[in-house]
């Protein structure tokens, strides 16, 4: 599969991961409840986001022939395996549309606001996996491609907030917007449920003094989120053994200065 696309394997389904160009990096998210889905697009009308059409399913194939097969299963949080000397993509067809999926994110049609203010991130969605309760998610992913931006009289990147959702953020290609400098492709960040964040002096700075007029923002990269209303754990290697945690982190924000004005 190409860079910069995305794949959904649906739960359920014998895959087998192949990388003909060794090893590769990317991010996965799994949903234990519900499936993916496109988000329902209210005001924005029939189009806009992902379309239905750009979204690509495998054709029909199989393999029969005699083989060692090792198949991973995971049931309750644990993975269990089995042997057998056949393959498990045996089936001739299908039917129904219960399949694998992927999609171009270079497809994506983006929403943006023009007049001022930083619109919610929730316009930059690709799919949702809905919850029961309305205004929070299972998962959302949402994506920052390259885009203009044309808002007069407003901070411009990403606004300094906290969120009742809990934010994975990882960059694809390119560089972030919201932080320009040591933020690198594979890398990732997490902001916990209402938790406070947003870009780093340097960005702030820049944005508080350009000039107001259509800017490009992103070429030649590509960003995205997994956004949930659950809580998210980082298992021990992640924060103990991998030796890629960024213990500074909270100082990109230590030089900021209040600049509240009662008067205004």
């Amino acid at each position: 599969m190409p860079p910069n696309h995305i794949c959904v394997i649906q739960r359920g389904i014998l895959f087998s991961v192949r990388l003909p160009d060794g090893p590769s990096r990317g991010y996965i998210c799994e949903v234990f409840n519900g499936h993916f889905e496109l988000p329902d697009l209210g005001p924005i009308g029939a189009n806009g986001l992902a379309a239905p059409r750009d979204f690509e399913h495998p054709v029909a194939a199989f393999e029969e022939r005699t083989c060692d097969y090792t198949v991973v299963s995971k049931y309750q949080g644990h993975l269990f395996q089995r042997k057998q000397d056949f393959s498990p993509f045996n089936v001739v067809s299908w039917h129904g549309n219960y399949v694998p999926y992927r999609y171009d994110l270079a497809r994506f049609m983006v929403i943006n606001a023009t007049a001022f203010d930083h619109a919610d991130p929730s316009i930059f969605t690709v799919l949702t996996c809905k919850s029961a309760e309305v205004g929070v998610a299972v998962a959302d992913f949402v994506i920052f491609p390259p885009r203009w931006a044309v808002q007069e009289h407003t901070f411009r990147p990403p606004y300094y907030h906290r969120n009742c959702m809990s934010e994975f953020m990882g960059l694809i290609l390119g560089e972030y917007e919201a932080k320009k400098e040591g933020f690198l492709p594979g890398g990732a960040s997490l902001h916990s449920t209402m938790a406070p964040h947003g870009p780093d002096r340097p960005t702030f700075d820049r944005a508080s003094t350009d000039e107001l007029k259509p800017v490009r923002v992103a070429d030649g990269t590509q960003a995205f989120m997994f956004e949930t209303h659950f809580m998210m754990n980082c298992t021990p290697w992640g924060l103990e053994t991998c030796g890629k945690i960024q213990p500074d982190y909270y100082k990109v924000w230590q030089d900021l200065q209040s600049n509240f004005d009662g008067k205004k």
